[in-house]
């Protein structure tokens, strides 16, 4: 019922607004098992609303806190309507990784100026630009966003 006043606040101003109804989902990321998710919230949000306005699916879910969600979980939302869901620690991680993969990667380049696994008198300046490792960085991030894309059936959208 919660819910469905907040639709009925908002749908005077427009028909197109999202909410970002709770069903256990919490901001950040923690060892699975911890948060219990409980999708069918929302399947009961959209049935009372379906009741109501007479519509199919009527509201517009948000997934508040979807990092580390597994699959089956994030298919159940997107069942219930979730049409937005929010996965910033995941694409910060993602950017962190693809640093520390380079960095991995070039570490006998990355520990002075001058001198790396090729020689005493080698330069590295090519290694520790930042222009190198940020689009490392960019590249797992935009991976990672187009596989949430994927999970999220919001792909091939757009008339080309």
């Amino acid at each position: 019922e919660d819910v469905f006043e907040v639709h009925e606040a908002l749908s005077p101003i427009s028909e197109k607004f999202t909410i970002a109804a709770a069903f256990g989902n919490v901001h950040g990321v923690y060892k699975p098992g911890n948060v219990k998710l409980r999708p069918e919230l929302l399947v009961d949000y959209q049935k009372f609303a379906a009741e109501k306005t007479g519509k199919a699916m009527p509201l517009f879910l948000v997934f508040h806190g979807g990092s580390g969600s597994a699959m089956h979980e994030i298919e159940a939302a997107v069942e219930a309507g979730v049409v937005k869901m929010n996965v910033d620690t995941d694409t910060q991680w993602a950017y962190w990784e693809g640093v520390l993969k380079f960095y991995k990667a070039k570490e006998g380049y990355l520990q002075g100026q001058i001198g790396n696994p090729e020689g005493e008198d080698k330069p590295n300046k090519s290694y520790y630009n930042p222009r190198k490792w940020l689009r490392e960085a960019e590249g797992t991030m935009v991976a990672r966003v187009a596989e949430q894309c994927k999970m999220l059936r919001n792909t091939d959208k757009c008339a080309r």
